[in-house]
């Protein structure tokens, strides 16, 4: 059998080379002992999953992807035109969606992260809600101040305007933060709105912790403050990412105020951003360990 693979998306402009922004990486990739695929990330967003495998050589046998995010649908048609290669996605469908979207990883981390409610619904339907119905969905979150975001992301550079409420029991100021956060997002709404208990965290930036089969591999700062590297405590969140089951996961982490390390976010490592100058080679070797592990058993 091929050893593992690391499918990198190409370049738009020179297909038979790596996105410049992931290039570095491949290249660690392949300093770790990795072979490196190139897949068509535009393709596959314009539904074209064929287009987008036609460089993965056939039988290419198990294949971790690494790359920009792609919408679970996208990313279970991936997995199917992967299969009619010969080929497997290390992180399935399923597991990739339960570590992508709060939904799917906030039940296991319920005690770790800020309360939180949500609806499934499209950006059409979101910005088409009467206004009295985001104070209903705030409602099990009680008063006190709350964050806006959908099942993937929020804009915290549009803090005032489309993140943070200084009261969810303020119907009419809610619903304007809702109102123009679904705006902006427009057609990359993720899955719905999300409405999460604020809660205020220490300066200093977030952690990154980068976990393979349920280990911290790797301790990184989050790539929006790369010259903060805080030092979380991981003995609850590594039990709750256990808990998750899937194998390749990032948790970002937050000291608040009152000195508890908190989970901010969780992500499905294929797709969650290192800081720059970081190529992760260290990360590209513990995954090819646990692919060989997972071969032997």
């Amino acid at each position: 059998m091929p050893p593992t693979g690391f499918l990198f998306c190409s370049d738009p402009l020179r297909p038979g080379r790596p996105d410049p922004q992931f290039a570095q990486e491949a290249a660690a990739a392949r300093r770790a002992g990795a072979r490196v695929v190139l897949v068509d990330h535009d393709a596959l967003l314009a539904g074209n999953p064929e287009a987008c495998v036609g460089r993965v050589p056939r039988d290419s046998g198990p294949l971790w992807y690494r790359g920009w995010m792609i919408p679970p649908e996208r990313y279970e048609e991936l997995e199917g035109a992967l299969a009619g290669r010969g080929c497997s996605l290390l992180t399935d469908a399923a597991a990739y969606r339960t570590a992508h979207e709060l939904p799917g990883w906030y039940g296991t981390f319920a005690g770790l992260t800020p309360h939180s409610v949500w609806c499934a619904l499209s950006s059409g339907a979101a910005a088409s809600a009467g206004t009295e119905f985001w104070p209903r969905l705030a409602g099990p979150l009680g008063s006190g101040a709350g964050i806006v975001k959908d099942f993937v992301k929020s804009r915290k550079h549009e803090w005032d305007e489309a993140c943070f409420v200084p009261e969810l029991s303020d119907g009419p100021r809610l619903a304007s933060v809702v109102g123009r956060f679904v705006e902006l997002q427009g057609d990359f709404l993720a899955g719905g709105v999300v409405l999460r208990a604020y809660e205020s965290f220490v300066p200093g930036g977030e952690a990154r912790v980068w976990w393979v089969d349920g280990e911290a591999v790797l301790v990184t700062a989050h790539p929006d403050t790369p010259a903060q590297v805080p030092s979380p405590g991981l003995d609850a969140v590594g039990e709750a990412v256990r808990g998750l089951d899937c194998r390749w996961v990032t948790t970002d982490m937050a000291l608040r105020d009152d000195g508890v390390w908190r989970v901010v976010e969780v992500g499905d490592g294929q797709v969650s951003g290192l800081p720059a100058g970081h190529d992760g080679e260290d990360v590209f070797a513990a995954l090819l360990d646990a692919a060989g592990r997972s071969r032997r058993r």
